[in-house]
């Protein structure tokens, strides 16, 4: 089975990160993470993006606030699928991370998610797994069954508590 890379800018991230790592052990994909800076290291981020493949990788996730190139400069060292996540600082609400990550030009792409968006950046990776994996497809299904019945019971717990007025 493939596995899924979580590379942080900085240990700062880790908070954010952490909804993606509970994502991918609620899903049971191994997943391996470090934190590498696309300006601090730039050899290392190249050198570990190189050899993503064949160190069995099938996704990998970059997580980064500020200039945000990371995930960028992990793309533009593999063809594996990369998914940016954009970090909240205090700078400018994240939005400047927001608009690094996902404004990548033509051929090195980058799929974006919400900013801290973490979770989200894990289901996808499931996602994209699921695609040669037909165990994480049936656990990914069963979430959603499970998001949708969850849904439902609030709606039969709201069930007229709120009164239309006129």
């Amino acid at each position: 089975m493939k596995k899924v890379a979580i590379i942080m800018g900085s240990e700062s991230d880790l908070p954010v990160v952490s909804a993606a790592v509970s994502q991918l052990e609620k899903l049971g994909i191994e997943y391996v993470s470090h934190i590498f800076s696309a300006h601090r290291t730039p050899y290392e981020t190249a050198e570990f993006s190189r050899n993503a493949r064949a160190e069995n990788f099938g996704v990998i996730i970059a997580c980064a606030g500020k200039a945000a190139h990371l995930a960028g400069a992990i793309a533009s060292q593999t063809t594996l699928p990369v998914i940016g996540v954009p970090i909240k600082s205090s700078t400018l609400d994240g939005l400047d991370a927001l608009l690094s990550t996902v404004q990548m030009p033509t051929g090195i792409p980058v799929a974006t998610v919400a900013i801290d968006g973490a979770a989200n950046a894990a289901i996808l990776a499931a996602q994209i797994l699921a695609v040669e994996d037909e165990r994480i497809a049936v656990k990914l299904n069963d979430m959603r069954v499970e998001m949708s019945k969850a849904v439902l019971k609030k709606d039969a717990e709201l069930g007229g508590k709120i009164q239309k007025h006129s």
